[in-house]
């Protein structure tokens, strides 16, 4: 399959070269000179112009950092000059009425499109193991598994335009505010006397275990390789996770939804971003608790 990416940051240049890796032919843009190199050394085809990217493709991919961007890039450089049968898949993290605007846009067109924002880092990026949570058509849902399967470990129907966003952003603010509980509750246990792994040993096995304990640990040296063990570098940026906090309470003042413990995360991660930690894993929380 021929297919166009559109967007080759942290997580979009792993993305594409998972898509090389299963076979498929893709042509790569961004506006990084970087990006766009280290897109050949992984086997794209480097263009300079995304309209140019996105001629005679048979889907094009994008990962880009916001609404307003993914908005102009469609609108600019997708429609028009992709073939109107391509499916048009787009894996940004964006907010939801938004998602809905371009599919409407690219139904208008004439083009199947889908949202497929991803749940995963920077590692199952490059690994091909994010999970990718789909809203569109039933028919754009068979038509992109595909293509998104080559980049995933799951890949799951959320119903309809938008509902991919929709699921994202309710993931990653339960997300957040479960991180900032195992945060809080290895720091105490500590001052309370407990050694890390011992309390791990015990609550990873109990009814207080979740992911941010057992796949994500904060705390060093305990529980599976994480950023933390590595100065919480690499992995999900506080920015990044305030940033889907940001989303969801938008979307929750919309539906009106009562999100009492995601206004609070999302002031935690604020005050945490703005003491200068916006660019280290958003498990280095824990750092300021003592």
């Amino acid at each position: 399959m021929k297919i166009a990416f559109i967007g080759l940051g942290n997580m979009g240049g792993g993305m594409a070269a998972n898509l090389v890796k299963a076979g498929h032919e893709v042509r790569a843009f961004d506006l990084s000179e970087d990006a766009l190199a280290a897109s050949s050394d992984n086997g794209c085809v480097a263009f300079t112009s995304a309209r140019e990217a996105c001629d005679g493709v048979d889907a094009i991919v994008s990962m880009l950092p916001n609404g307003e961007i993914v908005k102009a890039a469609y609108s600019n450089d997708v429609f028009g000059a992709a073939p109107a049968g391509a499916i048009l898949l787009d894996c940004s993290t964006i907010d939801v009425a938004s998602a809905r605007e371009i599919s409407a846009a690219a139904k208008a067109r004439g083009y199947e499109m889908v949202d497929a924002p991803v749940s995963g880092g920077i590692a199952a990026a490059n690994g091909g193991t994010l999970t990718f949570m789909v809203g569109g058509t039933e028919e754009g849902f068979k038509r992109a598994e595909p293509v998104l399967e080559a980049m995933s470990k799951a890949v799951i129907h959320a119903g309809g335009a938008g509902n991919g966003q929709a699921a994202k952003i309710c993931n990653n603010m339960l997300l957040a505010i479960q991180m900032i509980g195992t945060c809080e509750a290895f720091s105490m246990a500590q001052k309370l006397g407990l050694d890390p792994q011992t309390f791990y040993d015990i609550s990873s096995v109990s009814s207080g275990q979740c992911w941010s304990m057992t796949s994500y640990c904060p705390v060093p040296g305990v529980g599976p390789q994480s950023p933390a063990d590595n100065d919480y570098e690499g992995g999900f940026a506080t920015a990044l996770m305030l940033k889907d906090l940001r989303l969801a309470l938008e979307a929750a003042d919309s539906a009106g939804a009562d999100v009492v413990m995601g206004e609070k995360a999302a002031a935690i991660y604020e005050k945490f971003a703005e003491a200068g930690n916006g660019g280290r894993d958003f498990s280095a929380y824990f750092t300021e608790l003592g």
